[in-house]
């Protein structure tokens, strides 16, 4: 599974919620999809779309199956949103935000570690990964990026030789 948002409020009096995510434009989700919502830490409920819209890009109205008053809504709020990777197959290269908690392999180096966060600076997207117990940041860009394994979550990269001497 994929972490893509978040639930952030609920939306009018009937169990409707607004769930912010970073998976693309808001054309992905669709009626009778299953959004996983982690409750407590690594439990996880699913739900299922009876109805979306997309306020913004960013943002999705939802209603819920099951889920029918206010009082019932506000309990999803903050909570973060899963999805399965298959949902999101197709949008993995247009957004970097998903491939936080992804394991870097690069041809050169070989394991890296773990994106820890990603950051946009300008046009260029940047990740932060623990190297030799030191934050390496690397670029996020096409140059570097040969293949995304979305259900093995790997990002195989061919980094420029050196960067990563800066931290040893």
């Amino acid at each position: 599974m994929i972490r893509i948002g978040k639930i952030v409020a609920t939306h009018g009096l009937a169990g409707a919620v607004i769930m912010t995510h970073v998976a693309g434009n808001g054309t992905w989700l669709k009626k009778g999809h299953t959004l996983m919502v982690e409750m407590q830490k690594g439990s996880f409920i699913p739900f299922f779309v009876a109805q979306c819209k997309a306020a913004t890009p960013a943002e999705y109205h939802l209603n819920l199956e099951d889920l029918n008053t206010q009082l019932e809504a506000k309990r999803l709020v903050t909570k973060h949103v899963y999805v399965d990777e298959s949902l999101l197959a197709g949008l993995a290269r247009q957004s970097p935000l998903l491939w936080i908690g992804f394991t870097v392999n690069d041809a050169h180096y070989g394991n890296i570690g773990e994106i820890k966060d990603v950051m946009q600076t300008g046009a260029q997207w940047i990740g932060k990964v623990m190297y030799n117990n030191n934050e390496a940041l690397i670029p996020l860009v096409d140059a570097t990026i040969k293949a995304i394994d979305i259900k093995a979550r790997i990002l195989k990269t061919t980094l420029p030789e050196g960067l990563l001497e800066l931290y040893q």
